[in-house]
């Protein structure tokens, strides 16, 4: 099986129409994905099978007042149907190279602690484990209590 992997951008939101189920947390949304694209701080890196959407890894540029600019992976996804294949580590490396390719010296990305098989796949690219806690805080309606 063979893959293409492809750094999306301004003008590639029709290649989010085709999607598969589990690539994504939700279904996309088209002005959403048009904005993504349309910002220049953030980034996406997907798999195309046969020009279907079987894998994507997103990040973008994080800014701070006293750092050089870093780069955040935010997600990454495989559709279970192309999981244990080698995309993710595929797409892994090419969102580092592109990280690298736009200057930034360090990349970020996080994972549930019982997510070992994304565990395995970050550590076999020789990132470094650090220990720290997250906190997610709803806002707005979503936050209240009922």
């Amino acid at each position: 099986m063979s893959v293409e992997i492809r750094v999306l951008g301004e003008n590639d939101a029709a290649v989010l129409d085709n999607v598969s189920a589990g690539v994504f947390d939700f279904a996309i949304d088209p002005d959403m994905a048009r904005r993504f694209l349309a910002d220049p701080a953030h980034h996406i890196v997907v798999a195309l099978d046969e020009g279907i959407v079987v894998g994507m890894a997103s990040g973008n540029d994080y800014l701070h007042p006293d750092k050089p600019v870093s780069f955040w992976v935010n997600e990454m996804g495989v559709a279970p149907t192309h999981q244990r294949r080698g995309i993710g580590k595929q797409l892994l490396r090419r969102i580092l190279d592109l990280a690298e390719s736009l200057g930034r010296e360090e990349v970020w990305l996080g994972s549930v602690v019982d997510y070992v098989a994304a565990r395995e796949l970050f550590r076999s690219l020789d990132g470094e484990v650090e220990s720290f806690v997250l906190y997610t805080y709803m806002l707005g309606d979503k936050g209240k209590a009922e």
